[in-house]
């Protein structure tokens, strides 16, 4: 089981090391591609390759600093990743205390079973370095701003625009939020059975709930004894493993039976199905992406979850679309540099380049401007991100504000989280620290007039 677990996690590091993958497409590519199927090697892949990513910027430094670059950069994908793998599980699992000499002999071993012991010639004298070198290295020199993007593993960017964002003591409250996942929610599918009927499966299924009673039908889990994917009632579309804001911001769109709705950026269908089960399977949901190997996805998940009333177009909805609909609400989660949730994929934060957030702004404004003329006069827009950024956010509706003056900021119920900033009140912002959930952000907006 180990040697496989440390295969997989190797492999899977690789692979988003060289496609850019995140962690779970990873695991799931390179757990077929190697047929690992027990799920407690699973499990533990899962972990090192989670942990290890997550403190990859403080990981990395340490292995630069005690091996050298130059050594570094002479090594395999895979010897480089296993470093990682191995300074994560002997070291920084363990507070950066000296290593156990006899755990790290065995994994080495195991290392060498599948990746060749003539891979580790260049390395092989730093292993006990590794297991005994202090991080204290990796800050000498460092200023305040980088001192805690090695603390809070984060880039250092990142760090700089919190804090210029959020002020300093908010700003590591955030940071501080993405050392560990938040909660997994569940939103139960009543298109497919009662709640109380999912609620028994589940319970059977060693599956400990918590309601959430600001929202209709998501429930926090205490507590699984199987992969909640594994279960029998998820692959019959009982429920949907989805986050608590993104719940919210389909309840806050209010749709009801017999409208009309347009979903943009659907798949991979989260919003698509809760549309579905509060419209009863009534009305007509027109929903878009871009990408045919996402809406294959989304598909999947219409059938899973016992949708009716959904069509797919894809479509890139920066432009005009290929249809003529005039929707009672239009709701768009749009791409976003995911800011929200570094707990939850850490793969995330170091994909965010200098231009990263400025980019994905104007990519969203088209997004946000093409949107508006599909909204019917006295229908509802409604605009959300998992991106915790100013300029994702509240500064787009402020120019969508200027520019379209029959929209207004309307006030959403229920209250949770905080207020938006820049004025904006009646947004709303969820952050990890606070909600208990991705950081998220949400703005409803109403055209005026009526049919």
């Amino acid at each position: 089981m180990l040697r496989e677990s440390w295969m997989l996690a190797v492999e899977a590091l690789s692979w988003m090391e060289i496609r850019r993958l995140s962690e779970p497409l990873a695991l799931s590519r390179t757990a077929k591609q190697l047929d690992v199927t027990d799920s407690d090697a699973l499990r533990l892949a899962h972990h090192l390759v989670y942990e290890t990513v997550r403190r990859q910027n403080l990981i990395d430094k340490f292995v630069g600093t005690v091996i050298g670059q130059d050594v570094l950069g002479e090594c395999s994908m895979g010897v480089q990743q296993f470093l990682r793998l191995y300074v994560y599980q002997t070291r920084a699992a363990r507070n950066w205390s000296p290593g156990d000499v006899e755990e790290a002999e065995a994994i080495v071993r195991l290392a060498r079973s599948f990746l060749g012991w003539q891979t580790f010639c260049d390395v092989e004298p730093f292993f006990g370095l590794l297991l005994t070198q202090s991080d204290a290295a990796v800050f000498e020199g460092t200023n305040d701003e980088e001192r805690v993007g090695f603390r809070t593993f984060h880039p250092l960017g990142y760090v700089e625009h919190c804090f210029r964002q959020f002020g300093r003591v908010s700003a590591l409250d955030i940071l501080e939020a993405d050392l560990r996942p938040p909660p997994t929610y569940v939103r139960l599918n009543t298109l497919k059975a009662t709640e109380n009927e999912i609620l028994e499966n589940l319970t059977a299924d060693g599956v400990k709930l918590e309601k959430i009673e600001q929202l209709k039908h998501t429930r926090r889990v205490i507590s699984a004894k199987k992969p909640l994917v594994s279960l029998k009632s998820y692959h019959e579309g009982l429920f949907f493993i989805q986050d608590l804001a993104s719940c919210f911001a389909v309840e806050v769109a209010g749709p009801s039976e017999g409208m009309v709705v347009l979903d943009v950026c659907a798949s991979p269908g989260a919003k698509t199905t809760y549309l579905a089960q509060l419209m009863n399977n009534t009305g007509r949901i027109v929903s878009v992406d871009f990408s045919e190997r996402r809406m294959g996805v989304w598909k999947n998940e219409r059938e899973r979850m016992g949708v009716e009333n959904a069509e797919p177009v894809v479509a890139d909805a920066r432009n005009p679309l290929p249809l003529t609909v005039e929707a009672d609400v239009v709701i768009l989660d749009p791409p976003c540099t995911s800011t929200g949730t570094f707990g939850k994929l850490p793969s995330a934060k170091w994909r965010l380049g200098r231009h990263s957030v400025e980019n994905m702004a104007e990519v969203q404004w088209q997004l946000l401007n093409n949107c508006v003329r599909y909204v019917k006069p006295g229908g509802t827009l409604v605009y959300s991100t998992c991106s915790i950024t100013v300029e994702e956010n509240e500064m787009l509706i402020e120019r969508l504000l200027k520019w379209n003056t029959d929209f207004s900021l309307q006030e959403i119920e229920p209250t949770i989280g905080l207020p938006g900033l820049r004025g904006l009140q009646n947004c709303r912002r969820l952050y990890p620290h606070l909600n208990g959930c991705n950081g998220f952000f949400i703005a409803k907006l109403a055209k005026t007039g009526s049919d």
